[in-house]
């Protein structure tokens, strides 16, 4: 019977999903690898590349590995061979590197033909006891040879070295630790069983990264995250200022997040630069050598070094969140989201049953040794009587166990031993080395026998690897540094903008640029050929500039990022998403707290505050919304109680502002009824506000500005059809 496709499916992917989690993705919480870096290091042993060794090639390497143990692409067990040598990927190197492994600016390293690689001795603590019987094999893809399941691991890699990886539907980040907390932290754990996660992070106060840094979490985050396994930390860069003598100065970095290359870093900054995004930054160059300096120049000598760095934390990856995600395999089979204390113990619970595992292979060893010793003084005591059996017996073996009771074991031995053995020296040797094994039998017997002593012993040997590796040696001391965040008050990049004056000028086909200071009315301004003016507007490099276009969206742009006004400018398409078929029904600047009248083509309309209006994307803000052939005619800022508002038929209706209602978004009411002319259609062709003592005012053809004093004669209710414009109102039947 066929089986149903969906069964086959599900089956195949959930052993497709736990091959990725158990042989890919999540490493073993025991010795911290995952099976490629395991089968590295494992055959790396098998050439014999020990610390103290020649290099051999990567390329060598590599296909051992592939060829005996990982059958998978050359291309990627070289690049995780490649981030175990990168002492800027790991905190503590397991492979040495000779030549180019790539750098901290993210270029690649060279091919593995022209590298080559030798393990480190924290690589040996590793691998110590395979040997021994240490830990389990299994056969390996083909079952031509065996692999380790495990490596013993004689130092806490998973939290020294740290893991990251993406299983289905599941992922691991684990930063890196320094090893020397992690031994006090596993020696107290060893002495304390059930010491609280507090305490061990007093020992522990968070992740040592190999680039160093400034860690700025808070306390609580950081235990938080250690109790359940779960959170992230906030890495800054480590800055000084550097002071250049007379009131100048420059910010040098001297140390950058981990994992953050620093080619793009500079990029990124280069281009805040360019694009006047951060106003007080003036340059940045690199001028990093085998340590990382990176200078970043101030626009003025006035500006707040803080504040500046500030800046650039939010706005660059100077500062980054690091991922915390201790999700493991337990036991090599089992994936869980661990806690600090649940990892160290399954480390220590792991070096003891290495421990139990080498002592008892030792204790048999011992016991087989003892078993020929006491053969050869079997012999010595009857060494006559041994030679003649040898001289006259064809079969001496079955006769000399018969004779003296030795095994068979004891009598292999004494038939393989060498005449020059039978000095009298050797027996004084033979009963000296027999002492010594029966005194170490006991040994083993009291330490398998003894809980304790098996938990003093692994404490011995952490012990050992903190002296060697903690913070007396070179590279043990804490490279990151625990600090606060300083207390700054966030300031607004605006406020950062150097304030002058210029005029806004905006064509009427759409190309707009900022001429510097005010521009008298009457200046003489050149536009493109075919184009011409239509909006001229005073403002400050510190204002913000509103379009309303005839799609009855709003965009903002900030004036200090116009174009200057020697060329003729950009198009305003450029600078926000205004599509070729709308047009720029008002541009004005934004005055907080202000309101306007926006209305559409057939006459609806309503009050929106600018504040709500402002955009903070490029593809602008909806408020006036507009359906079939309507389109957002006018808008005008409420300066008085009344509104005029006049048709396409010249028919002006002046009524109060008040009858109309505020709205953040939508198609309005009726501001003024019309009525349709022929074929001709007919809507609303302009809008204005004023105060009824002052009255309405326009400008004339001659730019002359009029003023008719008395409206009560287009005073009406609001949707009336109102009457003729006053004498003298423009022919296009704008206000202005």
């Amino acid at each position: 019977m066929a089986e149903p496709l969906r069964r086959a499916l599900g089956e195949r992917y959930l052993q497709y999903a736990l091959s990725t989690i158990m042989h890919r993705a999540l490493p073993d919480a025991r010795d911290g690898l995952k099976p490629v870096h395991r089968r590295i290091l494992y055959a790396m042993r098998a050439l014999k590349l020990d610390p103290s060794s020649s290099f051999k090639k990567s390329a060598k390497i590599v296909g051992d590995t592939m060829g005996s143990y990982h059958p998978h692409g050359d291309q990627a067990i070289y690049d995780a061979l490649v981030r175990l040598a990168q002492d800027f990927s790991v905190r503590y190197p397991l492979v040495d590197g000779q030549g180019n492994f790539g750098n901290i600016d993210g270029d690649n390293p060279a091919a593995q033909r022209y590298t080559e690689a030798r393990l480190t001795k924290l690589a040996g603590l590793l691998l110590d006891g395979l040997d021994e019987d240490a830990v389990d094999f299994r056969p390996n893809y083909d079952g031509s040879v065996e692999e380790p399941v495990v490596l013993p691991a004689a130092f806490p890699n998973l939290l020294a070295n740290g893991a990251s990886g993406i299983a289905v539907g599941m992922a691991t980040s684990i930063p890196p630790h320094n090893v020397g907390e992690l031994c006090d932290a596993a020696l107290h754990l060893i002495k304390f069983p059930n010491a609280r996660t507090e305490t061990l992070v007093e020992m522990i106060p968070a992740p040592d990264f190999p680039t160093g840094g400034i860690l700025v979490e808070p306390r609580e985050s950081i235990l938080e995250a250690y109790r359940t396994g779960r959170g992230s930390f906030r890495l800054r860069a480590k800055w000084e200022v550097e002071d250049l003598g007379r009131g100048v100065w420059q910010i040098v970095i001297t140390e950058i997040p981990y994992q953050v290359q620093k080619s793009k870093l500079v990029e990124k900054i280069a281009d805040l630069v360019n694009a006047k995004k951060i106003p007080i930054l003036g340059d940045v160059r690199d001028e990093s050598a085998e340590d990382v300096r990176l200078v970043v120049e101030p626009r003025s000598r006035s500006v707040e070094p803080a504040l500046l760095m500030e800046t650039l934390f939010k706005q660059t990856d100077l500062e980054t969140r690091v991922s915390l995600n201790m999700n493991v395999l337990r036991d090599g089979k089992t994936p869980a989201v661990l806690s600090l204390t649940e990892v160290l113990r399954v480390f220590l619970d792991h070096r003891r049953d290495v421990l139990l595992r080498r002592s008892k292979h030792r204790l048999g060893k011992v016991d087989h040794r003892l078993e020929v010793l006491e053969g050869y003084l079997t012999a010595y005591l009857n060494l006559d009587r041994v030679i003649e059996i040898i001289r006259t017996e064809d079969e001496p073996k079955p006769m000399m166990m018969a004779e003296f009771g030795l095994t068979e074991v004891q009598t292999e031995a004494i038939l393989n031993m060498r005449l020059r053995s039978l000095r009298r020296l050797e027996e004084f040797q033979i009963r000296k080395e027999r002492d010594e094994l029966t005194d170490e039998r006991a040994a083993l017997h009291a330490l398998l026998g003894d809980e304790e002593l098996q938990w003093k012993r692994v404490a011995s040997e952490i012990r050992d690897v903190r002296d060697e590796f903690g913070k007396g040696s070179s590279e043990g001391g804490r490279r990151t540094v625990l600090t606060d965040a300083p207390d700054i008050e966030e300031v607004p990049l605006e406020a950062m903008i150097e304030r002058e004056p210029i005029t806004v000028i905006c064509s009427a086909k759409g190309w707009i640029r900022a001429q510097k200071g005010h521009l008298s009315e009457g200046a003489d301004v050149k536009y493109k050929d075919g184009d011409e003016g239509q909006f001229l507007l005073r403002a400050e490099t510190t204002d913000k500039l509103m379009i309303f276009a005839s799609n009855g969206r709003f965009y903002t742009l900030g004036c200090d990022k116009l174009p200057g006004g020697r060329g003729m400018g950009e198009p305003v398409r450029l600078m926000v998403d205004l599509d070729q078929e709308d047009e720029i029904v008002d541009l004005f600047v934004y005055k907080a707290g202000a309101k306007r009248v926006v209305a559409s083509s057939d006459g609806k309309g309503f009050v929106v505050a600018e504040d709500d209006a402002v955009a903070q994307t490029r593809s602008g803000k909806q408020v006036l919304v507009t359906d079939g052939p309507n389109l957002a005619k006018a808008s005008a800022r409420i300066e008085g109680d009344l509104l005029a508002v006049v048709g396409d038929n010249r028919k002006m209706l002046v009524f109060p502002v008040s009858e109309l209602p505020e709205m953040g978004r939508g198609k309005g009411v009726i501001l003024q009824r019309y009525r349709q002319a022929g074929m001709i259609p007919v809507g609303l062709s302009d809008l204005k506000t004023f105060h009824s003592e002052e009255g309405v005012s326009w400008r004339d053809p001659a730019g002359r500005t009029r003023t008719e004093a008395n409206t009560d004669h287009w005073r009406g209710a609001r949707a009336a059809a109102g009457n003729d414009a006053p004498r003298g109102f423009p022919k296009d039947n704008r206000f202005s």
